[in-house]
C-alpha cells in the first residue's frame, strides 16, 4: 500500500503511525489537520478478490442508526471512501485490544477482571444480536477499551466477517452444511467447525472460550503440531469435540462450565437467554463480594496508551 507516516487522506487526515496490519490492510492512526482530534484509519486495497471495509462500513453505520447505539461501546464511522487504489474508513480512536492488555499482563487476568468484562461484552453481543447482526469472529483481539473517560467500556469492534442472520421481517437464516471455517479456528464454536452455518450460539460460545483463555492462560488446542493449515483445523476440532467440559473448566468456578454447556445446547435459531448468561457471572462477582469499581488489572498501565484496532 506505500502509506507513510505525514500522508494526507480523505484531504484532511493526517497519518502519524501504523497502529496494525493484517490480511485485510492496515490501521493508522491519524489526527483531522484542522480540529487536532486523533481517530483511526482503517485501509483496505481495492484490489483485494475479498473486501470487506465497505460492508465493514455499512454494519457500523446500520449500528448508528438506532439511537440505541449511543448507549453501547461500538465505534462510530466518520468517512468512507476510495482514493486511488485504496478503501479507506476513518472511525473512533480506541485503546488497546483485550489482547495486547492479556499480553502486558502475562497471560493472566484476575477472576474479578474477567467478570467485569464478561458482563460488558455479553451486553455487547446482545445488543449486536438485537440488530440481526452475528460478528463471526469473536476473540480477545475483537474487543478493546476506550479512552480518557470511557477508558472503563470495553467496546466490539471488527465486522469484516459479520453478516445478518435475520431479515426485517424476522426470518431467520436457513440452516446449511458444509461451510468453511470463518472467523478464528482458536476460539471458534464446535459447530463452526462442523461445517454448519452460524448462528447466535456461536458468537457466545466462542467467547466461553475467551473468558476460559483469559483466566487459564491458553486453551487445551493451542500450539498443536500440524503439517498444514486443514490439519491444524483439524486436530482444533477434535481437541474441541472430545475434552469434557469439566475439563476444560478445571479449577474454574462451575459458573463458567455452565456457561459453555448452555451455548452448546442452543439449536441454531434458538435465542439466547443473554440475561441468564449474564446473571451468572452477576451472581458469582456478588457471592465474592467483589466491588464494581472498574479496576482492571491492567488499569494503571492502560491510560498512557493511544493506539487502536
Amino acid at each position: 500500500m506505500n502509506m507513510s507516516e505525514g500522508m494526507i487522506v480523505a484531504k484532511n487526515y493526517q497519518l502519524i503511525g501504523k497502529l496494525g496490519s493484517g490480511a485485510f490492510g492496515e490501521i493508522w492512526k491519524a489526527f483531522h489537520v484542522k480540529t487536532k482530534q486523533e481517530y483511526a484509519v482503517k485501509l483496505e486495497d481495492s484490489s483485494n478478490k475479498h473486501q470487506q471495509l465497505y460492508g465493514e462500513c455499512r454494519i457500523y453505520l446500520w449500528f448508528h442508526s438506532d439511537s440505541g447505539c449511543l448507549a453501547q461501546a461500538i465505534p462510530n464511522v466518520i468517512f468512507y471512501g476510495v482514493e486511488g487504489t485504496r478503501n479507506i474508513m476513518i472511525m473512533d480512536l480506541l485503546g488497546p485490544s483485550l489482547e495486547d492488555l492479556f499480553t502486558k499482563m502475562r497471560k493472566h487476568f484476575s477472576l474479578k477482571s474477567v467478570l467485569m468484562c464478561a458482563d460488558q461484552m455479553l451486553k455487547r453481543i446482545e445488543y449486536v444480536h438485537s440488530r440481526r447482526i452475528i460478528h463471526r469472529d469473536i476473540k480477545p483481539d475483537n474487543f478493546t477499551i476506550g479512552v480518557n473517560r470511557n477508558i472503563h467500556r470495553i467496546y466490539i469492534i471488527d465486522f469484516g466477517l459479520a453478516k445478518k442472520y435475520m431479515s426485517s421481517n424476522g426470518e431467520h437464516i436457513k440452516y446449511r452444511e458444509g461451510k468453511g471455517l470463518t472467523g478464528t479456528a482458536r476460539y471458534a464454536s464446535i459447530n463452526t467447525h462442523l461445517g454448519i452455518e452460524q448462528g447466535r450460539r456461536d458468537d457466545l460460545e466462542s467467547l466461553g472460550y475467551v473468558f476460559i483463555y483469559f483466566l487459564k492462560g491458553s486453551l487445551p488446542w493451542q500450539n498443536m503440531k500440524a503439517k498444514d493449515i486443514k490439519d491444524k483445523y483439524n486436530k482444533i476440532k477434535e481437541k474441541k469435540s472430545f475434552i469434557k467440559v469439566d475439563e476444560l473448566c478445571k479449577g474454574l468456578p462451575v459458573e463458567f462450565a455452565d456457561y459453555i454447556n448452555y451455548c452448546r445446547k442452543l439449536k441454531f435459531a434458538d435465542k439466547p437467554d443473554y440475561s441468564f448468561l449474564r446473571n451468572l457471572f452477576k451472581n458469582l462477582f456478588k457471592e465474592l463480594n467483589y466491588n464494581l469499581d472498574y479496576d482492571y488489572d491492567w488499569s494503571e498501565s492502560a491510560y498512557p496508551y493511544q493506539g487502536s484496532k
